[in-house]
């Protein structure tokens, strides 16, 4: 035990272990607490998922808090719905949050450039948007200062004022903080803190016309709430600079530590929101809950249950860089939790009827059928065997290759859970020669669970009763991108980057009839077929429709 012990603790990622050496060290005299700040503009996905679990793993590793705090700091992108759908969405992650809302520390943040201005670290700039671009400088030449840098600390400290009373246009001033002009890093040549924006906030409404930029507000909210390890991804590693010097200048004590770690992009998925919009908006996709898309809202509407993808998440841990996974092995911890929890049906995707010859016509015999191959806790259900059949049009050739051992004529085979058959005649259409139906016996001394050993067939094929069995619509769902899809920054044309099979629909497909009381938050194996759930979208009274959540195939493997 202690050798497992030691071995898992040398495999922990680098921000466990700079968390772990923060707390013996006593770094900080309050919990550890990490935070996740959304800008709700849009809705979570994977990557995002990815995100909170680093965060809110890490927390609850050193019994610590949690916080969702909303970065709602700019009110032309953002919208209440945004907030109600992330908080469900990581809700329905099984992870326990605390709700902030960055507008709530207005003041505080509107003090803190106050104490700035009055340090001499920033000032108000009346330079355009177009000028203080061209002041800036580029990666290889310094920028210049602004010819309002040197304004007196009282001048600032007025004007700064009258930005908050609202006595200038949108984008008619700036405060900008007062640092170097010719940093290497264009973060630190004096960025803007605060701009001017006279437009109505969700929360707030119109009480406040100026907002602050994230890269001011944000480490202000990380002391205000206690955070010690604020962990986010690594493009903000050259805003980190930044960060500190805010915390510096703010003479915080046991300031908050940012430090990053790499994103998740998964092979076949888009985990751009900017691209995600494209496609949505576009009409691409069947909206943000298409189930082709790593939304956890379009996870969620395919079937995957959140044990899956924490599973999942649980298995990645953090990286320093950004990592491209797998799509398979999503899938993999995807089905590793479902092949648990589902309970078996049987679904005929493009019937073919059979025709028992030896059963009468108004014979129905039910079947007493597990709902699950291993796990007897979940039960038995009735399935009803008729005369008139549907197997899978797949399952039998009348001409068969070597090695095919399913129906074919003069063949014997089983039937799920019922009785072995036999093909003794094929029907065919007389105009097209298509086959129509085929024609077989069973042999009633052969019924599953019945102890008949005297012979032995190579193939079992599942089947639906033809009188019993209830239509239903089956999407069947594949990577969205093509495997040679390059996303460019400036212009996708997504109908060369979309996978013209990432939609399959099946619309004739035959479902046992126990799929009557299936329910949105349940899901089921369809023997071999893969794992299905109801969508939860276009499935009415009238018309089932069931999406595939994975096939039964596994190509993933875990390394050793």
């Amino acid at each position: 035990m202690s050798d497992d012990k030691n071995r898992k603790e040398e495999t922990v990622d680098f921000l466990t272990r700079m968390v772990k050496e923060d707390v013996e060290n006593n770094v900080y005299h309050r919990p550890v607490a990490t935070r996740f700040p959304p800008e709700p503009n849009g809705y979570l996905h994977i990557g995002s998922a990815y995100a909170i679990y680093i965060n809110h793993s890490i927390a609850s590793r050193f019994n610590g808090t949690f916080n969702l705090r909303f970065d709602d700091t700019n009110p032309l992108k953002e919208d209440v719905k945004y907030v109600h759908a992330i908080q469900e969405d990581i809700e329905w992650l099984g992870l326990k949050q605390n709700v902030y809302f960055g507008s709530d520390y207005a003041n505080q943040i509107a003090e803190a450039a106050k104490k700035l201005i009055a340090k001499g670290k920033a000032y108000v700039c009346d330079l355009t948007p177009e000028q203080m671009t061209e002041y800036r400088g580029t990666l290889t030449e310094a920028g210049m200062n602004s010819p309002f840098r040197e304004r007196s600390i009282e001048e600032n400290l007025a004007l700064f004022e009258q930005m908050i009373a609202g006595a200038f246009q949108t984008s008619e001033k700036v405060l900008r903080a007062k640092i170097d002009m010719s940093s290497p890093n264009m973060n630190l040549r004096d960025p803007v803190l605060y701009r001017i924006l006279h437009a109505k906030h969700y929360r707030t409404g119109t009480t406040w016309c100026i907002y602050p930029m994230y890269d001011f507000a944000h480490p202000i909210q990380d002391w205000i709430e206690g955070i010690t390890h604020s962990l986010c991804s690594a493009e903000f590693k050259d805003h980190r600079p930044l960060y500190e010097w805010v915390l510096t200048e703010l003479e915080v004590t046991e300031p908050p530590k940012q430090r990053e770690f790499g994103r998740l992009n998964i092979s076949g998925y888009v985990t751009s929101k900017r691209y995600l919009r494209e496609l949505v908006e576009g009409g691409f996709v069947d909206g943000w809950d298409d189930p082709r898309l790593p939304t956890l809202k379009g996870l969620r509407r395919r079937g995957v249950t959140p044990e899956g993808i924490r599973r999942f998440l649980g298995e990645l841990g953090a990286s320093r860089g950004n990592s491209l996974v797998d799509s398979g092995m999503l899938d993999h911890y995807i089905r590793q939790d479902l092949k648990e929890r589902c309970f078996n049906a049987m679904a005929v995707m493009k019937p073919l009827k059979v025709i028992i010859t030896n059963l009468s016509e108004d014979c129905t015999e039910m079947l007493a059928i597990p709902n699950h191959e291993k796990d007897e806790t979940l039960g038995e259900r009735q399935v009803p065997f008729s005369r008139e059949l549907y197997i899978e049009r797949a399952d039998f050739m009348e001409e068969p290759v070597p090695g095919f051992h399913r129906l074919s004529p003069g063949k014997e085979v089983r039937l799920k859970g019922a009785y072995f058959i036999k093909c003794e005649h094929v029907a065919k259409d007389p105009a097209t020669g298509d086959i129509m139906e085929i024609h077989c016996t069973y042999d009633p001394l052969t019924k599953s669970g019945s102890g008949f050993h005297e012979r032995k067939v190579k193939a079992t094929l599942h089947w639906v009763s033809a009188k019993h069995g209830i239509p239903a619509e089956l999407h069947l769902y594949e990577k969205l991108l093509k495997e040679s899809a390059e996303l460019s920054e400036s212009n996708n044309v997504w109908e060369d980057l979309m996978n013209p099979d990432s939609l399959i629909r099946i619309e004739n497909a035959i479902l046992e009839p126990s799929m009557l009381k299936a329910t949105m938050n349940r899901t089921y194996q369809f023997i071999r077929h893969g794992y299905f759930c109801v969508d939860s979208k276009y499935t009415t009274e009238h018309k089932l429709v069931f999406n595939r959540i994975v096939p039964l195939k596994d190509s993933w493997k875990k390394r050793a």
